[in-house]
């Protein structure tokens, strides 16, 4: 009798867990179409006005009629607080809502920022686009607010998958990017369904990934050990740097200049004058084809610390895009020149390089293996376990997204429960 009633209560449990099974699956299936569809056409004219801006450089001059056009859209919208991905991390916490208006401003004005050469990534306007429409739908089928944080990661997933055509990563990044420490299991199947599907949607329309070869990967021995250590060293060092600058100068600029205005003409003369004087396209747009360079062995010397200037000049001024594909171009780019340096292969240290800064930007370790291993394979896994782990320990607590939480310390088992630094 006493097995009877175990057996009833477990095919009770069996029968309950399908039902949420097939819930979240139709409705992951759904986002990951729905949000895919978006963000596919998102990247589809990011790479149109690239294509654009690369074939007529003179478009860098109207660079601040651009600044002031998206100025007066976010006014017009009555959105003059934009927190940009923060807004979308701090929904995962309950504390805010995304917008719907948030969709259709960030596409047009990220669209813009790339077309007139904007030095800014992609990934920023797909997240918020994916966490926006996300939400949407989540009212749609009238979700409950828990629910509704899960289809937020849904969509943040779906969007960073078709954009990036990772995903793996991107399944797993909308569960760790909120709260460092703690994984949001319970979004894990809507979010693996969701990425797949707007992955293999976005392929399908044309949108593929970006691969990469390396070049003579040294095996995995002392020496070389030795030496990525040093790399993942200098990249911790590195990300803090890249958060600070552009936090800082956010800060100087809205204490100094409140007049949203005056700020973004500024920051636009002060970019075509160091593109004038430099006589180089390199750092518009989000810099992909220098990506490339540096993982095939060429770079330029500055080229980290200026990409760090001109994001900071693009992003804090007020144009819109994100930081991490220029955190992929400053870790490249010094990756490169550090194997240069040292003496052991540069394409294998701009890799390196590239993933050990977005994990000290992002605070993201597990992404950054994964992003590692579907952009480069997996020959060169023990060197990317090394670079991102000590990048990871050694940027300390600092983060591009301030309302990112540290929830377990990163150097001892305890809850410390704080948000990262500026």
């Amino acid at each position: 009798m006493k097995k009877l009633v175990l057996l009833r209560l477990y095919i009770g449990r069996m029968i309950k867990n399908l039902q949420v099974f097939v819930r979240w699956g139709l409705c992951s299936v759904f986002i990951g179409l729905f949000v895919g569809a978006f963000s596919t056409l998102f990247a589809f004219c990011l790479r149109q006005v690239t294509d654009f801006r690369i074939e007529y450089p003179w478009l860098i001059f109207l660079l601040p009629a651009a600044g002031v056009v998206i100025v007066f859209l976010y006014r017009v919208f009555n959105y003059k607080n934009d927190k940009g991905t923060n807004l979308v991390l701090s929904t995962l916490h309950a504390k805010s809502e995304i917008p719907f208006k948030t969709a259709p401003l960030i596409f047009i004005t990220t669209i813009l920022t790339h077309l007139f050469g904007g030095s800014a990534g992609r990934e920023g306007a797909a997240l918020q686009l994916g966490g926006s429409i996300g939400q949407q739908l989540g009212r749609f089928f009238r979700f409950d607010e828990k629910d509704q944080r899960i289809v937020v990661m849904c969509g943040m997933s779906a969007a960073f998958s078709a954009i990036f055509g990772t995903p793996v990563a991107a399944a797993i990044f909308s569960l760790e990017v909120g709260s460092i420490g703690v994984m949001y299991y319970a979004a894990l199947v809507p979010c693996v369904f969701s990425a797949l599907v707007a992955s293999k949607f976005a392929v399908h329309m044309g949108i593929g990934p970006d691969v990469f070869h390396l070049i003579e990967i040294p095996s995995f021995q002392l020496l070389p050990s030795i030496k990525i250590i040093g790399l993942a060293l200098c990249c911790a060092a590195l990300s803090a740097l890249f958060c600070i600058s552009l936090h800082s100068l956010g800060d100087v600029y809205r204490k100094h200049l409140k007049n949203p205005y005056i700020r973004i003409l500024l920051s636009s003369t002060v970019i075509i004058l160091l593109t004038v004087i430099l006589h180089t396209d390199d750092y518009m747009g989000a810099g992909v084809p220098v990506i490339e360079r540096a993982i095939d062995g060429s770079v330029s010397p500055p080229a980290f610390i200026l990409k760090i200037i001109f994001t900071a000049l693009t992003l804090e001024a007020g144009f819109k895009g994100g930081e991490i594909v220029p955190s992929f171009f400053v870790g490249a780019t010094f990756g490169c020149l550090f194997g240069q340096i040292c003496g052991i292969s540069p394409s294998l240290c701009a890799a390196v390089g590239m993933m050990s800064l977005f994990c000290g930007v992002t605070n993201c370790p597990i992404t950054s293996l994964l992003i590692s291993f579907e952009l480069f394979g997996y020959e060169a896994v023990p060197y990317f376990l090394i670079g991102v782990s000590i990048s990871y320990l050694m940027s300390g607590y600092y983060g591009l997204y301030h309302d990112q939480t540290i929830v377990y310390s990163k150097y001892k088992t305890e809850f410390i429960n704080r948000r990262t630094r500026e």
